[in-house]
């Protein structure tokens, strides 16, 4: 059964408008030059950072629609009568996010880093950290999400719950984009543990909802 719900989830993000992350992204990428000014050194200091924060506020604008419909239309109730746990529901709903929303931000990143101006040295450091940290983006969309199911501003409240998590990933994230030695490691293992905690974490939510 794990196959056909993560297709499911897949689709439902596909059917949600995945399009408006990628083009909030491109948007960040347009609009920095607009206030930094066009120093290209200035450009390649806080392009990777920019590009890291808007990656981060994509991941959390499906978040208000991932877990949510589905409590409210009883379907992590049948899953659950069928003998599914919740944490491997969630689990599910944290692999269809991640393949909704990560490769096409990362074929956005060509057009987002050529607006910024970033050399070629730079674009394989921040594709390849974008490709390690991005499943813990995921995982905190999902535990926003689940967490905060069901509560009115649900948007707000996982924004609030998830920034603060989020600064190691983008500390991390962006020293292994301007290549700083051991950064992309400890990227790894904070997604490897973010990504890892997040069914469970999400599971228990999901139960007591």
């Amino acid at each position: 059964m794990t196959g056909p719900l993560v297709a499911r989830e897949w689709r439902r993000a596909l059917g949600r408008g995945i399009g408006l992350p990628i083009v909030f992204f491109l948007l960040v990428a347009t609009l920095v030059p607009f206030a930094t000014g066009p120093d290209a050194g200035l450009l390649g200091a806080v392009g990777p950072g920019m590009l890291w924060i808007a990656a981060l506020l994509a991941a959390l604008l499906p978040v208000d629609r991932l877990v949510a419909p589905d409590l409210a239309d009883g379907t992590i109730d049948q899953l659950r009568l069928r003998g599914v746990s919740c944490e491997w529901i969630a689990l599910t709903k944290l692999a269809g996010h991640w393949l909704a929303f990560a490769p096409p931000l990362l074929v956005a990143l060509l057009p987002a880093a050529a607006l910024l101006g970033l050399g070629e040295a730079v674009m394989p450091r921040l594709a390849a950290s974008l490709l390690v940290g991005t499943p813990a983006l995921a995982g905190l969309g999902l535990m926003a999400a689940a967490l905060t199911a069901g509560l009115a501003r649900a948007g707000a409240l996982a924004g609030l719950l998830v920034l603060p998590l989020g600064v190691p990933v983008l500390i991390f994230g962006t020293g292994a984009a301007q290549g700083e030695a051991g950064a992309m490691a400890l990227l790894g293992a904070v997604s490897l543990l973010l990504s890892a905690a997040s069914p469970f974490v999400a599971g228990v939510a999901l139960r007591e909802a």
